[in-house]
């Protein structure tokens, strides 16, 4: 047994330039944001850590807050019950902190051993093809026309990625979202993976059908949250499959395996979105990669991380990791917590359009203290 006796929940600020509070570029702007990480110690000297990127929001803190305490004392290794057992203690406020703990738990297991986590989910990948996926489009230059995400989608070409999604913009012009769509396809298309994102931007089924259209003649990959239901109406999207071509990408706000499942079996997503840091950790993931084998579907990985890496390098039926969110003229507005090399930029794109999968120990990160102590904020400790 590895008896968990104590966990420190680190806050911390860090600044990006360039980026508005809708992550969209702003000349000169400084964004603040906040993010947290998670360290897990036992009584015989084990350890955890995560600290997720774009994963560390403040609401997902609170539920990491809640489920903290019902830990102590119990054996770390013991995964699977800790995992159901935190699911039922956030049933109410959407689950989304189990995520953080869990990740957690598997470093501490694969530090524990020397081994990777991959190592324990049996991957088998080495090298991840990757999109780029973009922030949301702007009226200052950076992503403000088609000629310009047209202009990206090429940079991105030149650095070695072959896969490219499209966030438009945040306004909700649906003319304006399908001339862009049709215009990258036209510029690029025949050369890149192409996928949209309106972010459920697009105010009615209408102009999401409209859209959906547009992404029917650029040959689009996958079509991915586009209405105000905000995701999570299977009807609506039951719907809009049986009126375009394009594949839809659905589940990214529904959580949990048991409700993703019924919007397979009603035939209401295309593929399957889940992220460890939304979808209950690693944990909570290659259960939902495993429903959608079954289904016979793949499952497309959301965000960014060594978490995101190493679960993808376990799974088969997956495609594409996303490297978001990207701009032409900002960095990546992840947390600089690493003291290794590793990277979520877009320079860090191999030639062969992939990212490596980490090899160490557990996460396979090493995470600089020195910053993270810099910078915090706040820290909260049970034991």
């Amino acid at each position: 047994m590895s008896r968990i006796r104590r966990i420190e929940v680190y806050e911390y600020a860090f600044t990006i330039d360039n980026l508005d509070q809708h992550r969209a570029y702003q000349p000169d702007a400084k964004l603040t944001l906040s993010s947290f990480g998670v360290t897990i110690l036992t009584d015989d000297g084990s350890r955890g850590d995560y600290f997720p990127q774009h994963g560390g929001k403040k609401a997902h803190l609170g539920q990491v807050l809640m489920a903290a305490p019902q830990l102590i004392g119990r054996n770390a290794l013991q995964r699977s019950i800790l995992y159901d057992d935190m699911k039922r203690s956030l049933r109410q406020v959407g689950f989304i902190g189990v995520s953080h703990l869990d990740v957690a738990l598997w470093d501490l297991a694969g530090r524990r051993l020397g081994v990777s986590v991959g190592e324990l989910l049996g991957a088998y990948r080495e090298r991840l093809p990757t999109y780029a996926s973009t922030t949301h489009g702007d009226r200052e230059g950076a992503l403000s026309s088609p000629e310009h995400y047209a202009a990206f989608a090429e940079q991105c070409h030149e650095l070695g990625f072959r896969a490219f999604k499209i966030h438009g913009w945040n306004d909700g012009d649906a003319r304006e979202e399908a001339r862009n769509v049709e215009f990258v396809a036209d510029r690029v298309g025949d050369r890149m993976t192409l996928m949209l994102d309106p972010a459920s931007q697009l105010r009615t089924f209408a102009d999401a059908l409209y859209v959906g259209r547009a992404c029917d003649a650029g040959g689009y990959f996958w079509y991915e949250d586009p209405m105000r239901d905000c995701g999570v109406s299977m009807h609506a999207h039951r719907k809009l499959r049986q009126m375009i071509k394009t594949p839809l990408l659905a589940t990214e706000h529904v959580r949990g395996i048991e409700p993703k499942a019924d919007w397979i079996a009603g035939e209401a997503t295309d593929f399957v979105r889940a992220d460890p840091d939304l979808d209950l950790g690693i944990t909570g993931t290659m259960r939902i990669a495993h429903l959608a084998e079954a289904f016979g579907l793949d499952v497309e990985l959301h965000g960014c991380g060594p978490a995101h890496r190493l679960c993808m390098a376990a799974i088969r039926n997956t495609n594409f990791y996303e490297l978001a969110i990207v701009n032409p003229k900002a960095r990546n507005p992840v947390p600089p917590i690493y003291a290794c090399d590793y990277t979520d930029q877009l320079e860090g794109v191999g030639s062969d359009g992939a990212y490596p999968v980490p090899a160490g120990p557990g996460l396979g990160v090493d995470y600089d203290w020195g910053f993270i102590e810099a910078n915090r904020t706040a820290l909260h400790v049970f034991d």
